[in-house]
Order: C-alpha cells, then structure tokens, then sequence
C-alpha cells in the first residue's frame, strides 16, 4: 500500500521529542491561513476535527490530518513531514524549538495513484 504521508528522519526525532514533553500530539495540515500551508502539530484537545478534515495517514505513530478542500488540490501527491532551522508555527508546539515541520511533496507515479484509487474503492466496498 503506498502511504500517502511520509516523515523524515528528522521529523520523526522532532516528533518523538514533543511526545515527550506533551504526550499524544496530532498533525493538521494548514490550509495557509496564518502560519501559511504548514503541518501544524496539536495536542488532541486544541483542535477539532470534523467532517471536513481526511486522515491522510500517520507519521510516527501520530495522526496527520488535512482539510477536504487542501486534500483535493494535493490529492495527487505524497506528502513528506522535514523539519526547517527557524521559527515554527505561531500555533505549533515545535515554535519554541528553533525549528519548525515543513511539508514537502512528490507526484504519485501512475502506479501509485491506480494503486490507491483502487485502494479507496476497495475501501467503499
């Protein structure tokens, strides 16, 4: 099965470092309001998600979400958590690290992509 959300090495050190000092935490990507199109890390509590969010998947054993209008314009692609030296997210509990989650992104290969389209029809089913 192909993951549609990836993290790096990186990330996956950042991450185990907030679950550390917070315990469960969660993703949301940004739809680029104020802290731009990020990958906001949350405590469960400090966001709500609702009909109009989609798993994508887990990074690290941690949930990472994105809203249905965000999902559709990068449907196409796999996401990919890194970390960046430098300020994080005004709402994101790595701010105060000096660094911050950053999102990358790749094309799905025609494979991929049929591969999880059928995936979601199988899903349906």
């Amino acid at each position: 099965m192909v993951e549609r959300v990836i993290a790096t090495d990186e990330a996956l050190a950042l991450i185990r470092q907030l679950q550390a000092e917070h315990g469960q935490i969660m993703f949301h990507q940004s739809g680029g309001c104020c802290d731009n199109s990020a990958a906001n890390c949350y405590l469960p509590t400090d966001l709500t998600i609702g009909p109009y969010d989609i798993q994508l998947g887990e990074v690290g054993g941690v949930p990472f979400y994105i809203g249905k209008l965000q999902y559709e314009y990068w449907k196409h692609t796999q996401l990919i958590l890194d970390v960046i030296e430098g300020q994080g997210g005004t709402f994101s509990l790595e701010g105060s690290t000096g660094k911050a989650f950053h999102t990358r992104s790749r094309l799905f290969t025609d494979e991929e992509w049929a591969s999880i389209e059928a995936q979601v029809l199988s899903d349906l089913a």
